[in-house]
């Protein structure tokens, strides 16, 4: 790299002082030479943003004047920032030294790259890959994400087995790296998603234009998970399930989308019936909510109605088959044991 690209780590925030203090002192040890450091905040009333005016006067802070959301918030903010690298970084997130170079390396070789993230591992359980990235992104012809060292709630250890760096199908918001100019030519996250999934949708809609995803097995950081929203949250149960079908739609032709939706209204049905069996009736609730206000979207959203496919474009990363059927049926539950055929 003879000019070295202008980049911006961008964390967005919101009531969370206690990750802020733990994982900014590792972030501003960061060796990329004029790195720019944005904090923007979702109107936290925590004392997050006088702790960081205070302790970190030398990061910018952005404040947004209400909650938007992990989408909102972040398009309200880097709105604001002008680098050539955006590095979307969640608050609970422990990072490596040197963990920027290769990511941008990889991402300068190939001017087809629009992101790319790291292996995210466990900060919890450090030997152990984690659930929100792993060692990059994939997903069913249905809709349902996954990752290599992550399918479903199986999480495998990390013993060097997917230490190849490669084309894939998402990255994760947890530690996204993505050029502005690709970013604003998608349009940045789409509201409607509010937070989960919202890379995907991003990823895909790169994908439907032509560009590439990759994943950077040279950089890993470590993720808490469920710093904002836990895993048994019922609203983060409703987000999931809703904005699963809202990929679906912005992303495939009409007539595809259709009939997979059509599809997954009877495999959410028999969630729905397996957390009433559980008991977890609030989970039942939340995927009965999000099919009724994705209906209510189904013709009222105007972004991604007509999803934009490049002739050519590429879906790598996808895989052929059901997750579901090779995870509760098949018992696959590693990445390298599934179907390298199925696999774009």
């Amino acid at each position: 790299m003879t000019n070295t690209p202008r980049v911006a780590v961008v964390i967005l925030n919101w009531n969370g002082i206690k990750y802020l203090r733990d994982f900014l002192p590792y972030v501003t040890a960061s060796t990329w030479p004029g790195l720019d450091i944005v904090v923007g905040d979702n109107g936290s009333t925590d004392g997050s943003v006088e702790f960081l005016k205070s302790a970190y006067p030398q990061i910018r802070v952005i404040e947004n004047n209400a909650n938007y959301g992990f989408t909102g918030g972040y398009n309200r903010v880097l709105a604001q920032v002008d680098a050539d690298y955006y590095i979307l970084l969640n608050s609970d997130v422990e990072v490596q030294p040197g963990w920027i170079e290769p990511v941008i390396a990889l991402m300068e070789s190939d001017a087809d790259i629009a992101a790319a993230a790291p292996k995210v591992k466990a900060y919890h359980q450090k030997t152990h890959f984690e659930h929100a990235g792993a060692a990059g992104g994939f997903i069913d012809k249905f809709g349902y994400p996954f990752c290599r060292g992550r399918i479903f709630y199986e999480i495998e250890e990390d013993r060097g087995q997917y230490d190849i760096t490669g084309e894939v199908f998402w990255a994760t918001g947890a530690a996204m790296f993505v050029k502005k100019k690709y970013w604003d030519e998608a349009g940045g996250f789409d509201e409607s998603f509010f937070a989960h999934m919202e890379e995907i949708d991003l990823c895909w809609r790169l994908k439907n234009m032509g560009y590439k995803v990759m994943y950077c097995a040279e950089s890993t950081v470590y993720h808490v998970g469920g710093g904002t929203l836990n895993s048994e949250n019922p609203f983060k149960t409703y987000l999931n399930f809703r904005n699963n079908l809202l990929l679906l739609k912005n992303n495939l032709p009409a007539w595809r989308a259709f009939w997979i939706i059509g599809l997954r209204f009877w495999m959410d049905l028999l969630a729905l019936l397996r957390f009433l069996m559980e008991g977890k009736r609030k989970d039942a609730w939340a995927v009965s909510r999000a099919h009724q206000n994705f209906a209510r979207r189904l013709f009222s959203s105007k972004k991604g109605q007509t999803p934009k496919i490049k002739n050519g474009a590429l879906l790598t990363g996808m895989y052929n088959g059901s997750m579901v059927w090779e995870f509760f049926v098949n018992k696959t539950h590693t990445f390298n044991k599934l179907n390298p055929r199925k696999l774009r």
